[in-house]
Formats: C-alpha cells, structure tokens, sequence
C-alpha cells in the first residue's frame, strides 16, 4: 500500500477536475432544459457542489466564489465571476471586472449577453447536494436583477446530482488504489498484532482506524465503528466490551482521498483455542450474504431506479428464502453521495423522490446490507463500480471472514 505525495494527489485531482469540466459538465447540461447555470456560495459556507468544481489548491470560496455554465449551440462557456486567482484562470474564463465593477454587475452584464431563457440555481425541497445557494445569496439576486431573470430561474437536481455522482474516467481507474488505502488500515487491524482476547477493546480498534488514517495524512468521512456479536443465542451487536474469543467482530469505515470516498464493512472471527479455521456456520452464513450481494449486483443496471433495484432484489431475495435487508447508496466524492437510494436501514419501502432516480454508468456505490442466518446478521459492505460492462466489486475477498487466532 502507497500514499502518493501531496504534490501527486494535487496532480491527480486537477486531471479530475478538467475531465469532469471538459467531458461530464457538457453530458449534464446537454441533458437539462437549462440555458445557464450559476453556482454561487460563500466562503465558508460553501455549496456541496463546490468541491466537484474547484482545483486542490483553492479549499473554499473566496469571498463570494461565483461560477456561470453557458450553453451556446454545441458549446458549454464556463465562466468565473470570483475574485480573481490563477487557479481557476485554468479552468475558467474570467468574467468579473475586479476593481471595476460588483459582482452583480458582473452577472448582469452575462445574463444581458446571453439572454437565457432558463437559468438553474441551486435550490431543491428534495435533495441537498442541489441546495446549495444561501439565503444571503438569494436575497442579492433579488436586490440585483431585474424581474426578467428572476422569473426565468428554475431547479434542476439532476445537474448537481448527476455532475458529482458520474465517475471521470481518471476517477474509476483510480478507485481500486483508492480502496487499497482504506483496506490495508482494516487488514492490519485485523491482526493478532492489534487485537488481544481479554485485553482489547472495541473502542480500541476503532482509534486504530483513526490513529492510522491520522498518521497517513487521510481523513475519514464518517466516524469509523467496531462492534461484535457473541455467542450467546441472540444477534444483539455489543459495542464499548473487551473483545473475547469466540467473538464475530464487524467493522464500518470509510476514508477520502483525493476526493473519492471508500465505505467498507468487514468481518472477522477471533478463534477459541482448539479452532483452526472459521466455524462453518458463519462459512454458511457468509455464503449467504455473498448470494444477496450477487443479487443486488445483478439488479444494478443503469436506466433502473433506485426503488425498482431495491424491490426487485428483495423479491428475489425472498424468493430464495433469503431474510435479508438492503440500504446501498452511491459513493463518489461524498460518501453518503448524489445519486439513487436505494432502500433506507430504518425504512425497508420504496424511497419517494431519491429513490426514483435513475442508476447510470461510470458510478461507484456502497453496496450496503445484511442477511440473518441462525439468529446471527452479516452486516456487509463493499464499494463497487457500475460501468457498461457491468457492476462490479473493487477489491478482493468480499467472500471472507478475517480468522484472528
């Protein structure tokens, strides 16, 4: 396992920005009935699609940072209405007169010269990554444009979703290394090394996971967890104990890096003294869970919603006497990111609004859910990719039960 040099995830993440700016922005704005769009945040209060449009070296906003998309023919202009910086001179055309003018003027002039007749903002009752503009910046529209534009804007949640869901193709080639990172932190965990019957803890692995995304200069989206099932005739998952032998242990984490998140569930088995190998029960069980995760696999397939992914895989589920629980979600550079829902842990139904959208290629997801089997539940995660040549897992030993003896 390698991290790479600030100086190459730095290089990795601006060929993201131009592939995603050059390819995927005009395959979204083409596919929306949107003349111009503006993007528009504050510093510090930063839209959640500003990160899929800025460069490393530009962390927040600056002031006002003020992006306009243009369609003009077969061509998307992209326009930066911010104060000015070299940074985004590489991606963006710079519009705003700094010195000379507000930016409101700024904007004016563009929405003069273009005349759109549909302009997108950022603002949707349903999903929050299209939710972006602020109330502060709202109200200067109001104060500074005239009724003609005001009454031309519109909500499209599919340009923020769809622009920040779709993989680049510099993004799905990397996805593997990015995996390796997150899962040679939970192998190394998962070691006699690190785990000692009677001694450690729960809460001991879990600030493992963080000491060492700490020490490798990562960041983890989510708090990592660490929690165990033991025998004893019910599936209650204990948290905050000494871990025992005999003890099935499950681990939730997830890291960012280079702007792409991981999430990943694994288990593992602490031996009793005369084992040498997993107990074929949990073997048995594993099984399972792995034919529920080919299921779903199976039913991910670009141009299905989310719901019907989620209805026709319990339905086979059902079928094979499986008893089982589905709650994936897509994973890109948020980890719980824009895209289909598809089911929910707390509400095993059809989701209205989220999960209707619909699946697409070059996607990455969190294959999330688990299968009871003799009174013992397999919570098991694994990120997987979604191109045209199918869904697919992107690392090894989905299959496994780690053995700690």
């Amino acid at each position: 396992m390698k991290i790479r040099s600030l100086k190459e995830q730095y290089e990795i993440q601006s060929k993201c920005l131009k592939e995603r700016l050059d390819i995927l922005l005009p395959e979204v704005m083409f596919n929306s009935q949107a003349d111009m769009w503006i993007i528009a945040c504050k510093e510090y209060n930063e839209d959640p699609l500003f990160r899929a449009l800025t460069p490393p070296d530009y962390p927040t906003a600056r002031r006002i940072t003020m992006f306009v998309f243009v369609k003009e023919e077969d061509y998307i202009h992209r326009y930066s209405l911010s104060m000015p910086d070299e940074s985004l001179e590489l991606y963006y055309e710079p519009y705003y007169k700094h010195g000379k003018e507000t930016q409101m003027d700024a904007l004016n002039r563009l929405l003069k010269k273009y005349d759109p007749e549909k302009i997108a903002i950022n603002t949707s009752m349903n999903f929050s990554f299209n939710d972006g503009l602020s109330m502060g910046i709202y109200t200067m529209f109001l104060e500074n444009l005239s009724e003609k534009w005001l009454d031309r804007m519109i909500c499209d949640d599919f340009l923020a979703i769809k622009l920040m869901e779709l993989r680049t193709p510099t993004e799905m080639q990397m996805m593997p290394e990015i995996m390796e990172v997150a899962h040679s932190i939970m192998e190394e965990m998962y070691t006699t090394n690190t785990i000692h019957p009677g001694v450690t803890t729960c809460d001991d692995l879990v600030w493992f996971m963080k000491e060492k995304v700490n020490q490798y200069g990562l960041e983890y989206w989510f708090e990592p967890t660490m929690d165990l099932q033991r025998e004893n005739g019910t599936s209650t998952r204990m948290e905050h104990c000494v871990i025992e032998k005999g003890d099935l242990l499950h681990c939730d984490f997830g890291i960012r890096y280079m702007n792409m998140c991981t999430d990943t569930q694994r288990l593992a088995y602490v031996a009793k003294d005369n084992e040498e190998s997993i107990p074929e029960k949990l073997k048995l069980g594993m099984k399972v869970g792995n034919r529920f995760q080919d299921i779903v696999l199976e039913n991910l397939k670009p141009g299905r919603t989310g719901n019907e992914v989620f209805t026709a895989s319990l339905k086979q589920a059902i079928e094979e006497n499986i008893q089982a629980v589905l709650y994936s979600h897509p994973c890109n550079m948020y980890g719980h990111g824009p895209g289909p829902t598809i089911g929910l842990y707390s509400q095993q139904e059809e989701i209205p609004v989220k999960g209707d959208v619909e699946v697409s290629n070059n996607t990455c997801y969190a294959l999330e859910l688990n299968v009871t089997v003799d009174s013992i539940v397999y919570y098991l995660e694994e990120t997987i990719s979604v191109t045209d040549k199918g869904a697919r897992f992107l690392y090894k030993n989905r299959d496994q039960i780690t053995l700690i003896k």
